[in-house]
Order: C-alpha cells, then structure tokens, then sequence
C-alpha cells in the first residue's frame, strides 16, 4: 500500500518561492491529478476535503487563488465561496469553479457566489493551469502592492464599489476604521463609500479625485484613492495624521514654548493672526507677540519665511505631513 501523500503546511512553505493554491474537492482521484500537475508547475499545493476544513485552511493559509469544488456533500462550493468573500481576511482570494453542472443556471450561480472562473469536469491540468495563469497575475500584482503599502506603515483598504462592502484590510486600517467610525469589516463606513462612489468616474479616468478627511480632536485621517485591484474593487490608502504630534515636533526642533510651537503650526496652515486667536482663545495682538519671539528663534524676518523653515523640518522628521 502506498504511503499517503504529504501535503504542505501553512508554516512549511516559502510564500516568497512559489504561489499557494487550495483545492477543494472532496474526491481524493481529483485531488491528487490536480495536486501532482500543480507541483510539477512550480505551485505549493494545499488541499481540503470538505467545506468545512476549506474554510479553516484558507482562513489560516491565505492561498493565493482557490479551486473550489462546487458540488459536495454537506457545505457546498456555492456556500464555502459565499463566506469566503463575506470574511474581510480571504475575500480578495480569487475562486475557480470546478463542476461537472454545465448548465448555465448552475454556472451563473457559481459566479454570483464569488467566483472569477469556472472550468468543468472531468478535469484537464492544462486547462486549469491556464485560468489560473490569468487570474494569478491579477492577485500577485494586487498582493505585491498590499505587501509594499504594509511595509511602509501605511493603512489600507480595498472596497467593493457596487455594493460598499470591505473586501481587505490591514491591521492597522482595522483598528483606525474602529476608532473614527465604529464600525467593522464587511461593513464600510458610509461616508467613504459615498466619496468612493462619487469619483468612480475621475478614478477609472485615472484621476486621482479629491481626498477625504474626517478630523477626530488634534487627529485627522485621510483616504486616498490609490487604484482599481479589480473589476469592481478599489484599494484605498488611509494615513493619521496627528496635530498634537506635529506641534511637538515643531517644539522639539526649534525650542518653542508649546504655545509658540501652536501658532507657529496655525502659521503654516496658513492661518492669519485673527484666526489663530480664534482656535486658541486668545487675543491676536497675543499671537502677534508670539510670532515675534518665533521669528527671533529662527532667524527669520517674515511668516512666510517661519513657514518654509517649519514645512521643510516637519517634512524631515515627519514624512506622512501634507501641510
């Protein structure tokens, strides 16, 4: 008897050497033809014999494409695919049908499952291998730019226009989501998607539309369009920005007073005297004064000139500051 085949683990294998597929089918003949043609392509192949255990294992593993069965007994590939894309965590994963239903209702099901492709049965390797090759090139890219954006600390997102729902996001995008708005993937909040959908048209343009900002106390984040991932998904990138971090930096740079550090922040807002008053409660004959000790500790003559030093420094210690 033949030893049983050994299949990868999420913890075994090199992202970074070969793609990760899942295949899901609860037919063992059709998991191992497809298993060993995938191998021999260069492919790490993980497998799952029930709905249940494809779940586990794509929640765990984060294939980069998924080969779904789509009939088996108990949880169905229709039903696996459905709470594959309702999971923020493996929605992006694109879906390949395998099925042995030809008729349209059955494939157009399959598609309005969450599927991108299907291919029927019985199974040929090269014909998967093909569709995999499309739809791989799209995720690769579509990875390779989340894992660029992860690196550089940036939050980000990807949005699903038609319906608004949060197909992925970072960590960090988790927990800023969390705190200005309260809410939680699959749900977006809704003034992003009402901006998202407002400048679909300038986007798809390939221009980038205005940004949105929501300000919470001293702290501001921002969205920015960044580009379309699919036919229908949009990657958003999210940045915080913090004024009371700013005005400390400002502080430390230049030997400011904490007041001095603020209005010498309201200057490069470009703010004038009267409303800087305004957003610290005091006198703009106050600030005036505060404006002649900051030029003093610069050198500087004019506010224009305080302004330039201070963006130039700000834009040394704090790369994210957009002035």
């Amino acid at each position: 008897m033949s030893a049983r085949p050994q299949y990868p683990t999420p913890a075994t294998f090199d992202r970074n050497v070969s793609d990760v597929v899942l295949i899901v089918d609860d037919v063992p003949d059709n998991l191992a033809v497809l298993h060993d043609a995938l191998d021999e392509s260069g492919y790490t192949v993980l497998v799952a014999t029930s709905g249940e255990a494809a779940l586990q294992r794509a929640s765990q593993a984060l294939p980069d494409i998924v080969l779904l069965d789509a009939m088996m007994p108990g949880m169905d590939g229709f039903e696996v695919a459905k709470r594959l894309k309702a999971t923020a965590l493996t929605a992006h994963i694109p879906i390949i049908f395998m099925t042995g239903l030809t008729e349209t209702e059955h494939l157009v099901a399959a598609l309005e499952a969450g599927g991108v492709d299907y291919v029927t049965k019985p199974i040929k390797p090269k014909e998967v291998l093909a569709r995999m090759g499309v739809h791989m090139q799209g995720a690769r890219q579509a990875r390779q730019t989340r894992n660029a954006l992860d690196a550089f600390g940036y939050a980000s997102i990807t949005v699903r226009a038609s319906d608004g729902k949060l197909m992925w996001q970072t960590p960090l995008a988790r927990e800023l989501l969390m705190n200005y708005y309260g809410t939680a993937a699959p749900e977006t909040p809704a003034i992003v998607v009402d901006w998202l959908r407002r400048h679909l048209k300038e986007a798809e343009q390939q221009i980038e539309p205005p940004r949105l900002t929501t300000d919470k106390g001293s702290r501001r984040l921002t969205f920015r369009l960044h580009q379309q991932t699919g036919d229908d998904d949009w990657l958003i990138v999210m940045r915080e920005v913090s004024d009371s971090a700013v005005i400390e930096s400002l502080s430390l740079a230049f030997k400011l007073t904490a007041r001095e550090s603020e209005v010498l922040y309201w200057v490069v807002k470009g703010k004038i005297n009267r409303d800087i008053a305004d957003i610290l409660g005091s006198s703009p004959a106050t600030v005036k004064k505060h404006l002649e000790r900051i030029f003093a500790k610069l050198g500087v003559e004019t506010r224009t000139a305080a302004a330039s030093m201070a963006m130039q420094r700000l834009r040394q210690l704090q790369p994210q500051f957009e002035g």
